[in-house]
């Protein structure tokens, strides 16, 4: 349960959400001292605007709060921090089911901290559940994101590749899921050669983990990236450029993530969730630039850039994601620099073989205040793959289409057939904005359980 989300309590203060417009016809309605003091305080119930009207003992009477016609998530994000500790409430009125949840997970997204090696610096303000919130959708979406950022923040030298496995393990044991693990030199013997390559440089082994979890419905398989650090390898990143490298695993806390929240709702699917984990590291049996690598699919890859080592490993785990014909397929990963060139680092860039899957993943987007954008898989690009020693090289070696040529090198080992979804991502905030702190971040989420969770939706993509 979270935390900062309480039983209702008689002695909570109301929070009084209003929009700019629905300030104007409130007001007159009110006290001449009530009126007074908002005027006064110049509140104009601009979005994340807070305005506490104080009552006749010196204490608050009522918060106001101003919240956009379509931002009604976020603005709840500020309150735990900013207002005085103690328990408040929503006023409901004109509230439906979805705004109260939108209200009750922005506070809880409010009330994050990451607080392993420090602690909370003062105890935060609680909300009472507003009545028709649904509570164990909140709570799923809430404690999902949580995990996503605890892992994104925790330091390298503590979330390495046995971590990140020791992660998925936790949550699998926690839903009954089976969880197993290759690790080291037994990927050469499962023939998973590429993330064998990018991670053997590092004293802590690559491995590829594995959970299964449901018995019926959609086949839903889940593949993240999980390069627990990455120096660039022998192309090695520039002090600046390696810097926020413990996020590089951000893809792979995505889906696992989701899987989490998958399995606490019950949704009727069989699930699987494949993390490759590696950290690129630098040593002596490091690959190089120009090697050729094999794959798991039997493609041949040559290396133009040691620090494309993401697109490597999940190539690996996609093509044995492939094999078993999924209903449908995602993977997440903070794959390029070029992405967040084209969109941002806000907005996840989308790529998908199926349109039907794409529109139905950017439909939930909206709806759950949770937007991507999709870029195109351009197929002319694909000429700058091509490689003269191998079936295709990691990299195009031009400054353009950085993201999209990346995607491209992924669909080669996804089947035609198999509906698709690549998420390139930041997973990071770069500063502090309400609800959402400065560090890991949980992006699409929210829309990619929607996703998993519209049963009709999906039958519908698998016969499109």
């Amino acid at each position: 349960m979270i935390e900062h989300l309480v039983e209702p309590a008689s002695s909570a203060i109301p929070i009084r959400p209003l929009t700019p417009e629905a300030l104007k016809a409130w007001l007159p309605r009110q006290e001449r001292r009530v009126a007074a003091w908002v005027e006064a305080n110049r509140f104009k119930a601009a979005s994340g605007k807070t305005c506490l009207v104080p009552d006749a003992e010196g204490g608050i009477q009522e918060v106001l709060l101003g919240i956009g016609e379509e931002d009604d998530l976020w603005p709840y994000g500020g309150l735990p921090a900013a207002l005085p500790e103690g328990t408040y409430r929503l006023v409901e009125d004109g509230l439906d089911e979805a705004a109260q949840g939108r209200a009750a997970l922005g506070w809880a997204l409010g009330a994050y901290g990451f607080g392993r090696y420090k602690a909370k610096e003062r105890a935060l303000a609680r909300l009472a559940w507003p009545d028709r919130a649904d509570r164990g959708a909140v709570t799923r979406a809430a404690e999902a994101i949580y995990l996503v950022r605890d892992l994104i923040n925790t330091p390298a030298g503590d979330m390495g590749p046995a971590e990140l496995a020791e992660a998925v393990e936790r949550v699998g044991n926690a839903h009954g899921a089976a969880v197993s693990t290759i690790t080291g030199e037994a990927l050469l013997t499962e023939n998973y050669p590429a993330i064998h390559a990018v991670g053997r440089a590092s004293d802590r082994a690559p491995r590829l983990v594995d959970l299964r979890w449901g018995r019926t419905g959609p086949k839903i398989t889940l593949v993240g990236k999980g390069v627990c650090f990455d120096s660039g390898g022998l192309d090695i990143k520039s002090a600046s450029n390696m810097k926020l490298m413990k996020k590089d695993m951000g893809g792979a806390a995505h889906v696992l993530g989701l899987a989490q929240m998958i399995m606490a709702a019950q949704l009727p699917v069989r699930l699987r969730l494949l993390i490759p984990a590696v950290e690129n590291s630098i040593a002596g049996n490091a690959f190089r630039p120009l090697d050729v690598l094999r794959t798991r699919k039997g493609l041949t890859v040559e290396v133009g850039n040691t620090d494309a080592e993401g697109r490597l490993i999940l190539c690996d785990a996609l093509a044995e994601a492939d094999r078993e014909g999924p209903d449908l397929l995602i993977d997440c990963a903070t794959l390029t620099g070029a992405a967040r060139v084209a969109l941002g680092p806000e907005l996840p860039a989308l790529f998908s073989n199926h349109d039907a899957t794409a529109e139905a993943l950017l439909r939930h987007g909206m709806t759950e205040r949770d937007p991507l954008w999709r870029l195109p898989l351009h197929k002319p690009y694909r000429r700058g793959l091509e490689s003269k020693v191998a079936d295709l090289n990691n990299i195009w070696d031009s400054p353009f289409a950085g993201a999209i040529t990346a995607a491209l090198f992924l669909q080669e080992f996804v089947s035609p057939t198999t509906p698709w979804v690549h998420l390139d991502l930041m997973a990071w905030n770069s500063t502090n904005r309400p609800g959402r702190p400065e560090g890991g971040e949980a992006m699409a989420l929210r829309a990619l359980y929607a996703l998993v969770a519209d049963f009709r939706g999906l039958a519908e993509i698998k016969n499109s």
